[in-house]
């Protein structure tokens, strides 16, 4: 999640696939749910493959997420759910 630059994002089975486990979309879903580091370890660049949030970890939930990436100046290609 460290190596995924500001303003851009990863789907969470493109994680997976990075990792050399490209059946463990969901276990990355699940680490990055238990990410007590948010936002400096940053799980909300990391995305649902439909373009949805997921979820994100941090104090505020994904009304952060949104922000962060917003101020990161990530420009969805559709609006963020």
């Amino acid at each position: 999640m460290k190596s995924i630059p500001k303003g851009s994002v990863k789907t969470y089975k493109q994680v997976a696939i990075a990792i050399n486990s490209p059946k463990s979309a969901r276990a990355v879903a699940n680490a990055c749910a238990k990410n007590p580091y948010a936002p400096k370890i940053p799980c909300h660049r990391v995305i649902r493959s439909d373009g949805g949030l997921g979820g994100y970890s941090g104090s505020g939930g994904i009304k952060t997420k949104k922000k962060l990436l917003k101020n990161e100046g990530f420009l969805p290609k559709k609006p963020l759910f």
